[in-house]
């Protein structure tokens, strides 16, 4: 008899109570990310998390185009065709709170921000990370923890509103906290970061708590299962900083008497396998990962590319990666920003950097009609394992031991799969 899905809840309880298990996030859009995520998750019998940001998703459409119901409605009928069980499959919204609308007045920024959280729960989004930390036009820079934290407690009345009225129940996760990395990644080069200090998580919680209180939903409190901190990892378009337990040690001390909480560690990309599962045994036991999933599906793309430009003519050729440069040079609009230096390090940025900001031009359809192309060029012909060894050597490996087929698609989301192994191993926990 197969062993019931823990949910997060169960997840986070049995954390507290020594398991030392956790659960990662897949935070992205993406159908192929998405797929792999639903297969990994289906073939070893586990929870999936998956979340929407506040500038993916939201009720105007965000830079996605859809909706919070759109969204679930997306992943749903994924999971359905892929047979993965609905219930086996919780949704998030990340950063939730007046980012989008940080350059109006707060009245008019958490408005929006209510609607926001509205449209999240009532499309079913049953975990919500509550990020009021930014200042809006005229607020004072920084927020104080009580106006960030009063700012949540409105939110939270909102989803326990919504959530009672649209499914009769009040069952909505929350997670909290200000000390939240850039989403995506740092824009700047990083060398350090200083780690939350235990007095900075302890005020967040009390603010929180009275904020909670003084808004009547104080009964929430075990329903709020994350802190969001700094643990001192991060990356930028060249550097990972990597996790130090040692710096984050009073930290982890701190959350381990605290009653049905542990710490939701954000930008968790790109570090390494052990570092990922110290994360977890030092109760950050909610692992972000988005950016490092479609950097994986980038690279496997360029790999099928360079496979493509060995076994076709030019003009049989899908001009993947031209098509993708000459596409972010005409619409500069997601990188220029964030990528300095010369001609050469900005061209390499646009393609390799760690920030991925390519990633926000899949689904421009002239290159989704060039991705697609180029599995289809693949896929009408048989690729030469020396060839696959040569550009996706570790998927060689499972081909040749039979534990994948020798297709475009596969390969892709086996390279996906990739990261998302070494978050499974980082959140099995010494229970199993």
């Amino acid at each position: 008899m197969e062993k019931k899905v823990k949910n997060i809840l169960e997840i986070v309880r049995a954390h507290k109570q020594g398991s030392m298990e956790g659960i990662y996030s897949v935070c992205s859009a993406h159908p192929m990310v998405l797929e792999a995520a639903l297969r990994y998750a289906l073939a070893h019998h586990h929870l999936l998390l998956i979340e929407a940001t506040s500038n993916q998703v939201d009720q105007f459409g965000g830079y996605t185009g859809m909706t919070p119901k759109d969204f679930r409605h997306f992943v749903l009928q994924m999971a359905s065709r892929l047979n993965f069980p609905h219930e086996q499959l919780i949704l998030g919204g990340d950063h939730l709170g007046p980012n989008r609308w940080q350059d109006q007045p707060a009245a008019e920024a958490m408005e929006n921000a209510c609607e926001l959280i509205t449209h999240y729960v009532a499309a079913g989004f049953k975990k919500i990370h509550l990020d009021c930390s930014m200042p809006c036009a005229g607020d004072p820079v920084p927020l104080s923890d009580d106006i960030v934290s009063s700012r949540a407690a409105r939110l939270a009345q909102v989803a326990e509103e919504t959530c009672q009225k649209t499914f009769g129940v009040r069952d909505v996760m929350y997670v909290i906290g200000t000390e939240v990395p850039v989403p995506g990644g740092a824009h700047e080069t990083l060398m350090e970061l200083a780690v939350t200090s235990p007095h900075a998580a302890q005020q967040t919680l009390h603010a929180h708590i009275d904020a909670f209180e003084k808004q009547g939903i104080g009964d929430i409190w075990p329903r709020v299962i994350a802190l969001v901190v700094q643990p001192g990892v991060e990356f930028d378009h060249t550097h990972v900083i990597d996790y130090v337990p040692e710096k984050a040690k009073a930290l982890s001390n701190m959350v381990e008497g605290i009653d049905s909480l542990v710490f939701e560690a954000h930008s968790t990309d790109y570090q390494t396998p052990q570092a990922l599962q110290q994360l977890v045994r030092d109760h950050f036991a909610i692992l972000k990962v988005g950016p490092a999933l479609t950097f994986a599906m980038r690279e496997a793309l360029f790999a099928l590319a360079a496979i493509e430009e060995e076994l076709l003519p030019a003009h049989k050729r899908s001009g993947l990666r031209n098509i993708m440069e000459n596409v972010m040079l005409d619409r500069p609009d997601f990188w220029q920003s964030h990528y300095q230096g010369n001609h050469q390090s900005r061209h390499l940025a646009r393609s390799f950097s760690y920030s991925d900001r390519v990633r926000y031009y899949w689904p421009d359809k002239e290159v989704d009609c060039a991705m697609e192309h180029l599995l289809k060029n693949l896929a009408a012909i048989p690729l030469p394992l020396p060839l696959i060894s040569q550009y996706l050597p570790l998927q060689y490996n499972r081909l040749r031991e039979g534990a994948i087929v020798a297709t475009p698609h596969a390969l892709v989301i086996d390279h996906i799969q990739d990261i998302l192994r070494q978050y499974h191993a980082a959140c099995r926990g010494i229970a199993e």
